[in-house]
């Protein structure tokens, strides 16, 4: 019984960050948002293309960006916008990891694709530390 009085306000806590996930890929973006939504936070909508991620972006704390999406290989722009103008926590998702390497200044890191929710998991909980440590 304690146990569950004390899993309460972690997830309450953890429900207060938006997630924004910027993928073409309908299934993977179904599949990832259902992996947010089973850690309690929210997902405030997804995104194919650089135009809807940036009108997204001021409600966003965290994003899963792809490099390659419906207007082209605008991913790595995408997050440095998300990072440098909207203080979003950005964590590539790409099966061409190569293709950030070296331009994702300022991001969480990257996932290669296909993953697992087991990755995708501990890549929220690595960016929700991170967001804490700097609200600190």
């Amino acid at each position: 019984m304690d146990s569950d009085v004390e899993s309460k306000p972690r997830t309450n806590r953890v429900a207060s960050q938006s997630v924004l996930i910027v993928e073409d890929e309908f299934l993977i973006a179904i599949d990832l948002e259902s992996t947010v939504k089973d850690m309690g936070l929210d997902v405030i909508g997804l995104a194919t293309d650089k135009e809807q991620a940036l009108r997204l972006a001021p409600m966003a704390d965290i994003a899963f960006v792809d490099v390659n999406l419906a207007d082209g290989a605008t991913g790595p722009e995408i997050g440095r916008r998300l990072v440098e103008e909207f203080g979003v926590t950005v964590v590539f998702m790409t099966g061409n990891p190569e293709a950030v390497a070296g331009r994702f200044q300022g991001a969480l890191g990257v996932v290669s694709k296909p993953t697992t929710p087991a990755i995708v998991q501990r890549s929220l909980r690595h960016a929700l530390e991170a967001r804490a440590t700097a609200e600190r």
